[in-house]
């Protein structure tokens, strides 16, 4: 009896870098993701390393997020982020004391700011680096991604595109990681059986689907979603897996809706009058999170106002009973599993998660995440593992064609290809064709560029923000300036005619991928 566990973290983060602005509001998306995900996950790796507790997670790492993180002008931006909040706690700890409903709330930010920035310094600011590290130890699997995260089934239309987000998602990996690519998270876990091709002649190995995905293949699969298929290009391809998803991030029955975690949309940025405290967070007066938060989730539905006071102590002890509760929940479910499978087949648990849920989302996340692999430690029954290592112990798979799946609301392409979303899925499939109809041609360097336009505006975050309405001016402005810059240099491809400065304007401006710009116009060719 048994089973194994995969635990897989998805990295992810549009493209987004202004040096034309020197405190962008959404570089902070950046900044707040390393402060309160990254370097509290790579911490929690490098702890367990130290004490010796084996670690088996799987974690993609898109080329947008690895970009931005090898950016020299984001580096120096995120350090100065890091010590104006350092200087702000510091304030408030002045403010509000060390007594009171939030005094252990204000006392417990000053030494895990501190922690992240020793995590920071001892890697010296190569977070990429950092997992790397972590990948040679035998602790982390990578996986590589399409090159700007785009919602594949949308470029069905236009297959060179489809393969070059593919091709150059590779490239970037092998770029930015020194490592080769087996495993690739599709984006938004969104497959279609007609680019199956692509992925087993781009050199995919394994994928991961949706439920669904393998629920309704053809055939059908005999362990349903406990083990993976092989696909007829070859991909192993992997289920994910729904009741360890509803644990962590069900609004209704996850655990991050605890009475006693943080409340994630109740921050001090919004509630204080002193707004001399805020002025060196927030850029030009205005009022931001700041990412200390003082309060807890209560009870579900409550107003903001009547929330209570959050004690990191105690929310830090329900964080280990709650991965207690997760490893005999899957221990329960593999049982079962085995169970009805017999000794044919090791059954597996694909348990696959935004990365910023641990940290950002919930807050206590990484504590949870590091509490699941010390309970594993501690018991014999079912085992983490990688998804490249469950491959290797068990190579034998069912030959089958996972169905079209996302991860998406209703599980399809709603989210990304329907109302709001449906109109710019011309301007990206115009743009699609018109590079691929100049891509072999040398042109100063606009060539070059106007395919990183594409990738840019090819990312599947604009219709997700559009549809989520969360930063809908962002994303249409950073939708249409793609779309517009574009045309810019495809019109000076077309008359033969660079206009040098404005090439370079736009070249300072998306440098994305800058390392394989050369490289990049021959993926359409």
């Amino acid at each position: 009896m048994g089973g194994h566990l995969a635990i897989v973290l998805h990295a992810h983060l549009p493209f987004v870098r202004h040096p034309e602005h020197a405190r962008h509001l959404e570089e902070r998306w950046l900044f707040e993701a390393i402060v309160e995900c990254y370097l509290p996950l790579i911490g929690v790796l490098d702890r367990l390393g130290a004490d010796g507790i084996p670690v088996q997670l799987t974690m993609s790492l898109t080329p947008t997020l690895a970009d931005m993180l090898q950016d020299d002008l984001l580096r120096a931006r995120f350090e100065s982020y890091l010590t104006r909040l350092q200087s702000l706690q510091r304030k408030e700890l002045l403010r509000v004391g060390s007594d009171g409903e939030h005094g252990e709330a204000v006392r417990f930010y000053g030494p895990w700011l501190a922690e992240a920035r020793a995590t920071w310094e001892r890697h010296r600011g190569d977070l990429v680096g950092a997992l790397v590290s972590h990948q040679r130890a035998g602790r982390l699997d990578l996986l590589a991604s399409a090159a700007t995260h785009a919602f594949l089934p949308g470029l069905m239309p236009e297959p060179k595109s489809l393969r070059a987000q593919v091709r150059i998602g590779l490239q970037a990996f092998r770029e930015q990681t020194g490592l080769a690519p087996v495993g690739f998270w599709l984006p938004e876990c969104a497959y279609d059986p007609s680019f199956d091709h692509v992925l087993g002649e781009e050199g995919v190995r394994f994928t991961i689907v949706e439920e669904h995905g393998l629920n309704y293949a053809r055939p059908r699969p005999p362990a349903a979603t406990y083990a993976p298929i092989a696909s007829p290009s070859g991909v192993a391809f992997f289920a994910r897996d729904l009741p360890s998803g509803r644990q962590v991030w069900s609004r209704d029955e996850g655990y991050p809706g605890d009475p006693w975690y943080r409340e994630f949309y109740r921050d001090i940025g919004f509630d204080l009058h002193e707004h001399e405290l805020l002025g060196d967070i927030g850029p030009y007066g205005a009022r931001v999170n700041t990412g200390l938060k003082y309060h807890r989730v209560t009870a579900p539905g409550l107003d903001l106002a009547d929330k209570a006071g959050w004690n990191p102590h105690v929310a830090k002890e329900r964080a280990w009973v709650h991965a207690g509760h997760f490893v005999d929940s899957r221990r329960a479910q593999l049982e079962g599993v085995s169970r009805a499978l017999g000794d044919a087949t090791t059954p597996i648990v694909c348990a696959p998660y935004d990365a910023e849920l641990f940290g950002h989302w919930w807050f206590e996340g990484p504590w949870f995440l590091e509490g699941v692999f010390r309970r594993l430690a501690q018991q014999s029954d079912i085992s983490a593992i990688t998804l490249r290592g469950y491959l290797h112990q068990h190579p034998r798979m069912v030959r089958a064609t996972p169905a079209a799946s996302t991860w998406g609301a209703r599980g399809h392409s709603a989210v990304w290809m329907d109302h709001p979303n449906a109109w710019m899925w011309r301007h990206v499939h115009h743009a699609s064709r018109e590079l691929a109809r100049v891509a072999g041609q040398r042109h100063g360097g606009a060539i070059e560029q106007a395919a990183a336009e594409l990738l840019l505006l090819q990312a599947s975050d604009w219709p997700f923000i559009l549809q989520t309405r969360t930063a809908e001016g962002y994303a249409l402005a950073r939708a249409r300036a793609h779309a517009a810059r574009l045309r810019d240099l495809l019109g000076m491809i077309e008359h033969g005619d660079v206009d040098d400065r404005r090439l370079a304007d736009l070249c300072e401006r998306d440098d994305f991928l800058a390392s394989l710009r050369e490289e990049l116009p021959q993926a359409w060719t």
